[in-house]
């Protein structure tokens, strides 16, 4: 019988990384592998599984967010087309997000509870990178804002986004700016509640739909909008059953009602009239 021999290192592997990048370096991975601090004493193993499934969800975000904001500078250039990788991106994104929601339901409530208690107030609810996702997207709520005040560029990034126009705001703008009939009261309305839901953006969006050949640019842009929305409520429901799954209707640590609170998000849409086109349609 023929040993199996050890694989040998390549010649050319690079082992002398004296004043060189190095992989640990770029990704500065000594400061991240050390950001997982359990604070359950003594440790309960499964602390660090709730610790990391958030830092990542967060670290999503980040790149959402750094997505995003290109997509909105496109817009605004009048190039819709480089959006179509980025919302692609997106979606692929919130796959991920939805997907790593099963690794969290593996915690049982019984775990849970071992150190449940030292989240203390602590709440996804807090987090000023979802509530950004969610206001460049276009849903938009001021109240949000005080769990936020005491910390000043919190405050400072959310109060800046509710000014600023949203992503379907931006593409709302480009239609107009087509000569398409975006009607005037959606144009100038205030920029810092829901959405725009108008008879007139549904009037819009069906001729879209009705003539994709002359508008294809356009037709698509509303194709890949309604991606990241779909994505967005799977997300949320995924939310919603695994922390029914592992609290059952006891009160959210921040203080929210928990699975009944986080229902209510499950039929909020970004974009409302673009799925409400869909009943308009007629078949050919």
């Amino acid at each position: 019988m023929t040993e199996r021999s050890e694989r040998p290192l390549d010649p050319g592997v690079v082992t002398d990384f004296t004043d060189r990048m190095t992989y640990t370096g770029y990704l500065q991975l000594d400061q991240l592998l050390a950001a997982q601090k359990p604070l359950s004493n003594p440790p309960h193993h499964d602390e660090l599984l709730f610790i990391i499934q958030h830092q990542t969800t967060e670290l999503w975000f980040k790149l959402m967010l750094h997505e995003l904001r290109a997509a909105l500078a496109f817009v605004r250039k009048d190039e819709l087309e480089p959006c179509f990788k980025i919302l692609a991106r997106i979606k692929h994104i919130q796959a991920q997000l939805v997907s790593q929601w099963s690794v969290l339901a593996t915690l049982t409530p019984s775990e849970y509870g071992e150190f449940r208690h030292v989240l203390g107030p602590s709440s996804g609810f807090q987090s000023v990178q979802y509530r950004l996702v969610e206001f460049l997207f276009g849903n938009r709520d001021p109240r949000h804002l005080r769990v936020h005040e005491q910390n000043a560029e919190h405050s400072r990034l959310l109060s800046e986004a509710l000014r600023t126009p949203s992503l379907y705001d931006e593409f709302l703008r480009h239609l107009a700016r087509r000569g398409m009939a975006v009607p005037k009261e959606v144009l100038e309305r205030d920029l810092s509640g829901p959405p725009p839901q108008h008879a007139g953006l549904l009037a819009l969006f069906k001729t879209i739909y009705e003539s994709p050949q002359g508008h294809w640019d356009a037709y698509e842009m509303c194709e890949k909008l309604i991606d990241v929305d779909e994505q967005f409520s799977l997300w949320r429901y995924r939310h919603v059953k695994v922390v029914q799954r592992v609290i059952g209707f006891k009160r959210g640590t921040g203080g929210t009602s928990g699975v009944s609170y986080l229902k209510q998000a499950l039929d909020v849409t970004f974009f409302p009239d673009l799925w409400d086109v869909r009943t308009e349609l007629k078949d050919r």
